[in-house]
């Protein structure tokens, strides 16, 4: 079942308790302090990758045909002798001893009349499992005619009989005030039941909450536990709120500071955009961790691409210094047009696209315009 999160954002208490974060100031500054390119050695050395192998077969080795033969050289083995050697035997499942789920094994089957009937009489003898399934098929108008507020009915009785899906959904409706009366004492207790009951939207949310009603540092320190539950349950929201609580709050241990970079490469790989520009600028300006150009500028080309004004105004800066690409000024150039667009002004960009010929401006904006229609 699908959940819904909350969507007031930890940057604005982070902002609001004074602690300035280096990622999201430095994406959202203007380009007068642009990264630069790093000096490095004049002599680097070379790499010694030592011999190369070859496809000749090696003298004086194996039969006389100058092949090796399989037992002296594994490289040797063809497939067919690698399948003959025999495989681990598969690990033994656990015996299932708890009770089937009829109800939910026909929704999960898209069998939604039949979990319909087998879920409604369990509903109405208290159930709170089958009234969340009820609840949810009501609410979606699976195998039944739609009905939000009949739904509402069954996922307040699920609430009271504690199941947490429930009573995060409950939640929801009862902050809403749809189909349910408005009622934020309500909603407050039942979203922290459900999050302390191990629901991890719901801990998301009510970290979310927590740092609305309790500006600052206080909010912040009182939400970060359940950020990290829900974290450790592949919330993305919260796999980013971690990183930038951990990189910014000054009485943390050492070992979660040191994790800041690690939570918001899993937010990023999951997909979150912000995440993704954070990323990329932290591996740039070294925050968390060694500077890395090339990832960096990995992580800024996806989000520029996905349309992220702030990554497509960095991309530009990258592109011109040339860190983690070779200089392109044509695509440097794109980029900063696509973000002048979105409406990031950048003074340093503007003179450098401005110091273009009138051939390289149009080739720009071809390719600018290129972009926005593909």
């Amino acid at each position: 079942m699908r959940t819904r999160l909350l969507c007031s954002p930890v940057l604005l208490a982070l902002l609001a308790a004074g602690l300035c974060m280096p990622s999201i100031v430095r994406a959202q500054q203007a380009a007068d302090q642009p990264v630069m390119r790093p000096l490095t050695p004049s002599d680097t050395g070379s790499l010694d990758r030592g011999p190369r192998p070859s496809s000749e077969p090696e003298k004086g080795k194996g039969g006389a045909d100058g092949k090796a033969e399989a037992e002296d050289d594994p490289q040797g083995l063809n497939i067919f002798a690698r399948m003959g050697a025999p495989l681990p035997d598969a690990p033994t499942e656990k015996e299932f001893k708890g009770t089937v789920d009829e109800a939910y094994g026909a929704y999960q089957r898209g069998l939604f009349t039949t979990a319909i009937d087998k879920a409604l009489p369990r509903a109405q003898l208290g159930d709170p499992a089958a009234q969340t399934l009820l609840a949810e098929l009501m609410g979606r108008g699976l195998g039944v005619k739609k009905d939000t507020k009949g739904a509402a009915f069954w996922y307040g009785q699920a609430a009271q009989g504690g199941d947490p899906p429930a009573m995060f959904k409950y939640a929801l409706l009862l902050m809403e005030g749809k189909d349910v009366p408005h009622d934020k004492a309500k909603a407050d207790e039942y979203m922290r039941k459900a999050a302390d009951a191990g629901n991890s939207s719901a801990q998301f949310n009510w970290a979310q909450i927590l740092v609305s009603d309790n500006p600052g540092v206080k909010g912040l320190t009182l939400a970060l536990p359940y950020y990290e539950k829900a974290a450790e349950q592949g919330v993305a929201d919260a796999q980013y709120a971690v990183a930038q609580i951990y990189s910014v709050l000054k009485d943390l241990p050492d070992e979660k500071k040191a994790k800041a970079r690690d939570w918001l490469g899993r937010a990023a790989r999951a997909g979150f955009d912000t995440a993704q520009l954070d990323m990329g600028i932290w591996l740039v300006n070294g925050i968390g961790g060694p500077r890395d150009y090339e990832r960096g500028f990995r992580w800024l080309s996806i989000s520029a691409r996905r349309g992220n004004a702030v990554a497509q105004n960095r991309l530009s800066h990258l592109y011109i210094n040339a860190l983690g690409t070779k200089p392109d000024p044509i695509e440097a150039a794109k980029w900063y047009v696509l973000s002048r667009r979105a409406g990031l002004k950048d003074p340093a960009l503007e003179d450098f696209y401005l110091g273009l010929t009138d051939e390289e401006q149009k080739k720009a904006i071809d390719a600018a315009n290129k972009f926005r229609r593909g």
